[in-house]
């Protein structure tokens, strides 16, 4: 059986990438696809409370590190739980966020040293991503979107504008640096219109063809 393929999602508060993976997955399944949603964190059983524990608003103060290693154990567990096997089934699996956040808002965000992250994502998983949607736009639009879906702000978008800054910095320089595996998509557009630039640069790196 041939393995499977596997993509990532990422980008800053308010991007739109968990609409377009939506519609990726309904694209995937108009051409019988064999897929998965998943997410980081809450893609396994035992995320689904890490989520609610590193995300939401709390009586007590998270600490960075502890937050860190919250995310990291997430994603050990997510990986040989959710989608290592499902790429063994020769699944496409599309993942709202890796990785890379862990490099962007830790290591941009929070401060914490690259070369040290790199290992602990290493440590937590051998499994790099196929392929990456950013979904890039400017910081004060996309958090003013999230502010707009009326849902409250989670920890990460109640940070302030420095901190998302930094992220989206490092979003784009792991992508600059990595051009073979990052897709960069424009998010500052209409959903219709990020939706046709997002298909019209993955469109020949998916197995779609195969089944036409």
């Amino acid at each position: 059986m041939t393995r499977g393929l596997f993509i990532t999602f990422e980008g800053t508060e308010g991007s739109g990438k968990t609409t377009q993976l939506r519609l990726l997955a309904a694209l995937l399944k108009k051409y019988r696809i064999s897929h998965i949603i998943t997410r980081e964190p809450g893609g396994s059983r035992l995320s689904t409370q890490l989520r609610r524990w590193i995300l939401n608003k709390l009586d007590y103060n998270l600490m960075p590190r502890t937050e860190l290693l919250l995310f990291l154990a997430d994603r050990a567990q997510h990986v040989g739980e959710v989608v290592e096997p499902a790429l063994q089934q020769g699944k496409v699996v599309l993942c709202d966020r890796y990785a890379d956040s862990t490099l962007a808002y830790q290591g941009g965000g929070r401060g914490f040293d690259m070369k040290l992250l790199k290992i602990l994502n290493q440590a937590t998983s051998l499994l790099k991503p196929d392929l990456t949607l950013l979904f890039d736009l400017p910081v004060e639009v996309g958090l003013r979107r999230a502010l707009d879906r009326g849902q409250g702000k989670d920890r990460m978008e109640s940070e302030g504008l420095k901190f998302h800054k930094a992220v989206r910095r490092v979003y784009l320089e792991t992508a600059r640096q990595e051009k073979s595996r990052f897709i960069v998509v424009n998010a500052n557009q209409s959903r219709e219109a990020i939706y046709q630039e997002m298909i019209e640069k993955l469109i020949d790196r998916l197995p779609i063809h195969k089944k036409r």
